[in-house]
């Protein structure tokens, strides 16, 4: 399991990639996809056309890390709705469902901050 801070970023990647790619071909895809220097130290996700498998790659102080998940049944299926140009930021905490198997986006999530009207302070 993967234990990330809250201000990490993760991109995901909406578009199919071969599987077979590893640590150069993904750095190569994170250039041209995302536009971001794979040296940065976020999360860059990547799905198989079937969105049975996932691919992460991220730089850690030394060199880089390649996470690979497959699952035996089902598909990632959030993935097939992020629209627009096909990538996507999401939060630590979104990544942390999506990896058990949890859609994000049918999650409900209770209200827990109210802003109070502007009171002044004299």
């Amino acid at each position: 399991m993967l234990n990330l801070p809250p201000s990490t970023k993760i991109f995901l990647c909406n578009e199919p990639v071969d599987m077979r790619k590893s640590f150069d071909g993904l750095s190569g895809l994170i250039q041209e996809y995302f536009g971001q220097n794979p040296l940065n130290g976020h999360l860059f996700v990547f799905f198989s056309k079937s969105r049975d498998r996932m691919k992460i790659i991220f730089w850690d102080i030394d060199g880089f890390v390649l996470y690979y998940k497959r699952l035996e049944q089902g598909s990632f299926g959030w993935t097939k709705n992020l629209g627009g140009e096909g990538r996507r930021e999401i939060l630590a905490h979104e990544f942390s469902l999506l990896l058990a198997g949890i859609n994000p986006a049918d999650a409900k999530r209770s209200k827990r901050f109210q802003r109070l009207p502007e009171a002044s302070f004299v």
